[in-house]
């Protein structure tokens, strides 16, 4: 296992936060998940993905002697801080960097920490068939927690209070994880629950389409570029905003291709979204209203 690509086990989506002796809460880390394989002192991380990323977080070199064993393998979500709360787009930042000058800037400007979840190896013993919470009692003893490297907290049995503090602390919501669950590399299953939090936000509205149903085509400015498609929206609209939209939009048409009215940028909406993905495109979206009041040019990505 040391030293290969492995798929991390995935985690499954859920509606709504609940209470269940069976299970134990985390918090929901905004990062890249990565696993790190260490023998001696020799540390590599791996993303989801199988690509190796060690050379980008200089930090790494610490966090190896944090973890006691001599061979581990560690499942962990990599996150930046910024303001008490985990900022995607500033670790993407780190992993998106291949010269060897920014990066070590940027491990000055936007320090990386590991939190670590599971542990599936140490010192050559395989641990994935192991209940979840004795590999837990396993990871207690073989990480010793720093500034760039620490076992994630959790709670057993109250996963609605967990929920209700990530919303206070502004996080992305929390994971159940059955207590006595295995870890099984590439699958997907409901031993392993994330439950988001829906997040706000005003949209530029770009265009729109009709075809094969209504949908609000929105977009947001970023640092480097503007206008940029984030998603579309097809639901929560009733049927007087439609029609009014479609008579204030007829007067901003620009041009038109196969799927999508575009339209001059001026108007903006209000939407809840429940994801984003790598490439900020929003996921299960809701219309929530026109802000006649905002200025397109104000409707930047909140990072």
């Amino acid at each position: 296992m040391l030293f290969t690509p492995i798929k991390p086990m995935i985690v499954s989506m859920g509606r709504e936060a609940f209470d269940d002796e069976t299970f134990i809460f985390e918090p929901k880390w905004d990062g890249w998940r990565i696993l790190l394989h260490k023998q001696g002192d020799r540390l590599e991380a791996y993303t989801r993905n199988g690509n190796v990323v060690t050379g980008k977080f200089p930090e790494l070199r610490e966090a190896a002697a944090s973890i006691r064993a001599r061979e581990a393998i560690l499942d962990c979500e990599g996150v930046c801080i910024r303001g008490g709360r985990t900022v995607f787009d500033d670790f993407s930042y780190r992993g998106r960097l291949a010269d060897p000058r920014k990066i070590a800037s940027a491990a000055r400007t936007h320090p990386a920490s590991f939190m670590v979840f599971d542990v599936l190896l140490s010192d050559r013993r395989e641990h994935l068939d192991e209940p979840l919470m004795t590999r837990k009692e396993r990871l207690a003893e073989i990480v010793e927690p720093a500034d760039m490297i620490v076992p994630t907290s959790y709670i057993g049995e109250k996963g609605k209070a967990m929920f209700a503090w990530s919303a206070e602390h502004r996080m992305e919501g929390i994971v159940a994880k059955r207590k006595n669950s295995v870890y099984v590399p590439g699958i997907e299953t409901q031993d392993w629950i994330k439950i988001k939090h829906f997040q706000t936000i005003d949209a530029i509205v770009l265009g729109y389409r009709t075809d094969p149903r209504f949908g609000l085509v929105i977009g947001l400015h970023f640092r480097t570029v503007k206008y940029k498609p984030v998603g579309v929206v097809e639901f929560g609209f009733q049927p007087d905003e439609k029609r009014a939209f479609l008579e204030i939009a007829r007067q901003l048409h620009t041009v038109k291709d196969n799927k999508t009215q575009w339209i001059e940028p001026k108007l903006v909406c209000r939407i809840q979204y429940l994801e984003r993905t790598d490439r900020h495109q929003l996921r299960t979206t809701v219309f929530k209203g026109f802000q006649f009041d905002r200025n397109s040019d104000d409707c930047y990505w909140t990072y």
